[in-house]
């Protein structure tokens, strides 16, 4: 197994900045929150993407997601929409990211009519991003939070290039089951998004082990092979403790679920002891 966190957890932290504190802390990797509000996005020049390359590089941290806001299920024309998925995957290939995140955003759509958007856009992508290396992964969020939704539009989608991230935040919410989720997304994974709350009505971020989603039952569906990826949600809730302070604390909490230990971490007021 291997372990990113999201820059979502690390608002407007640099890039060298933020390689560091994942080598510090026993990350391999880091998915990239692609927005104009950090760093590295569409827009950012090519000679600053190469800079963030060899940044990444000195530090022994890869660059595992470009994580970019394309809704593919939002009501809309086509066009408008592929070109910003053609665009993330440029910056991903440019990163030597392995994966594109996008978002469903069906909103008020009926099921099918979302899985049409999503299917389409996807169709019209995946190509594409199969010839620069790159995967997309839809995620498992808001209209298609489920492991059934998401892999219902990517089995119509069929094609290698076209994935699911498992936020397990979202397959909770949805009140799926993680085995259930594993089973739905099968043949579809790309890897597994973590995160801690304490409630379905309390969303702000907790360390992880301090809240209640089943984090041990999704770990365990997790490929042994595969990633986990801990999205700590700080630029939403500017409340929540800071995530360097935690991140040492979350590396080893995952690591003991993923070898089986049963030892964590005291976590007490939602950060670690």
């Amino acid at each position: 197994m291997r372990y990113a966190f999201s820059t979502l957890g690390v608002p407007g932290r640099s890039v060298g900045e933020t390689a560091e504190l994942a080598a510090t802390h026993g990350f391999d990797g880091v998915e990239v929150r692609a927005h104009r509000e950090e760093p590295l996005h569409p827009g950012t020049p090519s000679s600053e993407r190469a800079a963030a390359v060899r940044a990444f590089a000195a530090a022994g941290v890869e660059v595992l997601t470009v994580a970019g806001y394309a809704k593919v299920a939002a009501a809309g024309e086509d066009e408008p929409v592929v070109a910003e998925l053609l665009s993330l995957i440029v910056l991903a290939a440019d990163l030597g990211a392995q994966y594109v995140r996008v978002l469903p955003g069906g909103g008020n759509l009926s099921e099918a009519e979302a899985d049409r958007y999503a299917v389409r856009r996807l169709a019209a992508a995946a190509p594409f991003a199969e010839r620069h290396g790159v995967r997309l992964l839809l995620e498992t969020h808001d209209s298609h939070r489920t492991g059934a939704a998401a892999g219902r539009v990517l089995d119509q989608v069929g094609h290698p290039a076209a994935g699911a991230l498992w936020d397990v935040l979202h397959t909770w919410l949805g009140g799926e089951a993680p085995a259930d989720s594993r089973r739905a997304l099968a043949g579809h994974l790309g890897y597994v998004q973590v995160k801690d709350v304490a409630s379905a009505r309390e969303l702000t971020p907790l360390a992880l082990g301090a809240g209640a989603l089943p984090l041990a039952e999704a770990v365990a569906q997790a490929p042994a092979d595969g990633w986990l990826c801990w999205e700590y949600e700080k630029r939403w809730y500017p409340d929540a403790a800071e995530l360097p302070a935690l991140l040492g604390q979350g590396r080893r909490y995952l690591a003991d679920l993923v070898h089986g230990t049963g030892r964590t971490e005291e976590v007490v007021g939602g950060q670690a002891e």
